[in-house]
């Protein structure tokens, strides 16, 4: 199922987008795309026979209905760093023994077409497309990555829009350049894991201004998804509704020779992951 949230920000309401590309409104069903419904089987076994059943679903005037992120209610938003083989080589690093952390607020989570902010003064606004899970069980000390994906409702696309000065050269940790106000964008669907036989053969592109400046896979991470959600769950527990951000691969701004492209207001930048959807954001100043 593609899963999804529309209306305006913090008001949206749980909608699916059928087989036929039908906008179909979710509310009468279930009362919003979360934790909790990806936990409840019987919820999700509902929406599924709703949506195989011919008008039971009231359809959704699409044009000009805002797509909000497709899960309210996020509990952490866990990041990957360094976890393609090409972005690693562009960016002069050792490949990692094991995976790089950080975290981003939940905060910083819009819809997929919504509005990038610059933060004040930046100079290194960066963009990074990746593949999100979203956790569907509650995991702890996972054993196998094939228990890893067993734990995965769905997956997404994110941008991970960074600011690199605050990131790398401010000093701390990496999360002052991962926090500022709209550097998550993430939709416009949750696709359910059974449309997702193999998220380690999934393209993943962006553009700048049209131009494609990413053009990857996922067959490239240092640490498949499976592997990640159980590594993490050795260090903390991973619940329903839980995001992770699982890495970008080469064409970052941060990766190209002097003068670097880093992104200004008035950018557009587009990005998808195949068969998760496509995003589109214009950025202007803080």
């Amino acid at each position: 199922m593609k899963l999804l949230r529309v209306g305006t920000a913090g008001a949206e309401r749980p909608a699916l987008l059928d087989r036929d590309g039908t906008l179909r409104d979710l509310s009468g069903i279930v009362p919003d795309i979360d934790g909790d419904l990806l936990a409840d089987a019987s919820a999700l076994a509902r929406v599924r026979a709703a949506a195989a059943s011919p008008g039971v679903l009231p359809a959704l005037d699409a044009p000009g209905l805002r797509i909000g992120p497709p899960l309210g209610r996020i509990g952490k938003i866990v990041c990957i760093g360094l976890n393609y083989h090409d972005h690693a080589a562009e960016a002069g690093a050792e490949i990692p023994v094991e995976p790089i952390l950080f975290f981003k607020a939940p905060d910083t989570v819009v819809g997929p077409d919504d509005t990038v902010l610059v933060p004040r003064g930046s100079r290194k606004t960066d963009w990074e497309v990746e593949l999100a899970v979203v956790i569907g069980r509650t995991a702890r000390y996972l054993e196998t990555a094939e228990q890893g994906l067993a734990h995965i409702a769905g997956y997404a696309t994110a941008h991970d829009v960074s600011e690199r000065e605050y990131q790398i050269e401010r000093g701390g940790t990496w999360d002052k350049g991962k926090n500022c106000e709209t550097f998550n964008p993430l939709g416009p669907w949750l696709v359910t894991a059974d449309e997702v036989p193999d998220p380690q053969a999934l393209p993943l592109r962006l553009w700048v201004n049209g131009e494609l400046r990413q053009d990857g896979t996922t067959a490239e991470q240092i640490f498949p998804v499976g592997e990640v959600v159980r590594y993490l769950s050795h260090f903390m527990t991973l619940y329903p509704g839980d995001v992770i951000n699982t890495g970008t691969p080469a064409g970052v701004a941060m990766g190209q020779p002097e003068p670097k492209p880093y992104l200004r207001a008035g950018d557009v930048v587009e990005l998808e992951v195949e068969g998760l959807g496509r995003q589109r954001q214009q950025l202007k100043a803080a």
